[in-house]
């Protein structure tokens, strides 16, 4: 399909800066005094690592569900999450929270209701120990838990394919600017978006459409306008799935999955849009729980693998941000590892964030009793956690 005709990014990044303010005006009786002020950090000022425990300093690289601090919440299938219903910060969390800090909180679909429900959930949920951010998935078109609910009324997007059609990268940007604006009037920090992956598999299953293109220069510069939106709408954006999920046939959701290709191969199609991000100022890249057994010669996953994070990502590629895994919730993880065993090998990988540890209480005493032994370095722990303070500052 030939361009459309668009302003640059530019100029109508500031039409589209009163259009979104007048539209999140209009999305509520008052949605300015229900959303959560997302600059009222419950203290971050505070958190100075030379004064930090080990416990405090483990809290900040695990970023939770709110179910993880409800230790009355025991499910085995993610269909079970949502007749929990946690909507609100209740008093079982309140007390796990004083011994167990968190650095960070994701909401998904089920935590959600409605504009005066997430407002007073993310004003809670700013007061608990650690001073976490907010995280959320909303990507555009089916990975997006606020535009796909009846009760917000935003703009829903096909997907980040359709997107691409136009074949203007401005589109991309224009999307994740006002994704973004809203995301942060409402009071999140962090959009665990875009996807950078590059959908060259038909067979694959998870990614598909979620992806921008099967060519990874298109897709590349349509990841960089997006970075760029949702930046300029004062949200942190989230490179995933590193080192690429859109090769790959099976679902990291429910077991083992791999990629065939060598690093040869991934440098001239993965690593595309991969590389424009981080070149790009990319503050944070999500890793895939794919094994990658032709350029690390085992079949760990990348969450858990030194040579993905260190060897590749850090070293070859230069990334200076923050790691941080898919969910360890997820069957590609949970299938093979214990939740400990796994959390712990990811940081010995060299991630900074440990994301949805299932039995958190348990991995995160895990950690610390690792680090307390020698098995996992408190060097290895400071230099994450002065990476996500960096951040929260």
């Amino acid at each position: 399909m030939g361009k459309k005709n668009h302003m640059s990014i530019s100029s109508w990044k500031g039409a589209a800066l009163i259009g979104t303010i007048a539209l999140l005006a209009a999305c509520g009786d008052d949605s300015s005094s229900s959303a959560a002020d997302p600059s009222a950090s419950s203290g971050t000022s505070s958190l100075d690592i030379d004064k930090m425990s080990i416990r405090e300093k483990v809290g900040q690289m695990f970023f939770v569900r709110p179910e993880a601090l409800d230790t009355s919440i025991h499910w085995n299938e993610y269909a079970e999450l949502p007749d929990y219903k946690l909507q609100k910060v209740n008093e079982t969390m309140l007390s796990v929270n004083k011994e167990y800090p968190i650095g960070g909180v994701i909401l998904y679909a089920h935590n959600i209701v409605d504009e005066t429900q997430l407002g007073e959930f993310i004003a809670e949920i700013r007061e608990l120990n650690g001073a976490p951010f907010l995280a959320i998935d909303e990507e555009g078109g089916r990975v997006a838990r606020i535009a796909n609910n009846e009760n917000f009324n935003v703009r829903k997007y096909e997907s980040m394919a359709a997107i691409a059609e136009s074949g203007d990268p401005n589109d991309a940007f224009e999307a994740a600017f006002y994704i973004g604006s809203y995301v942060k009037e409402y009071g999140f920090d962090i959009d665990y978006a875009p996807v950078a992956d590059v959908n060259t598999n038909p067979e694959n299953i998870v990614i598909g459409p979620r992806a921008f293109s099967d060519d990874p220069e298109t897709a590349a510069e349509f990841v960089v306008s997006y970075l760029k939106g949702l930046d300029s709408a004062g949200v942190i954006g989230t490179l995933k799935h590193f080192p690429g999920h859109g090769d790959v046939k099976t679902d990291t959701h429910s077991g083992y999955a791999e990629t065939n290709k060598t690093w040869e191969e991934m440098l001239k199609c993965e690593m595309i849009p991969f590389k424009a991000g981080i070149k790009a100022g990319a503050k944070m890249i999500m890793t895939a729980h794919i094994a990658a057994p032709k350029v690390t010669g085992d079949y760990l996953p990348a969450t858990l693998s030194p040579i993905i994070l260190q060897d590749k990502l850090r070293g070859e590629l230069g990334f200076k941000g923050i790691i941080v895994t898919d969910a360890m919730d997820m069957g590609a993880i949970t299938t093979q590892f214990g939740n400990a065993e796994a959390a712990i090998k990811s940081i010995q990988a060299g991630v900074d964030v440990v994301l949805c540890s299932k039995e958190f209480t348990q991995v995160f005493d895990a950690v610390v009793k690792a680090v307390e032994k020698g098995d996992i370095k408190e060097s290895r722990i400071d230099e994450s956690v002065k990476r996500i303070l960096e951040l929260k500052k």
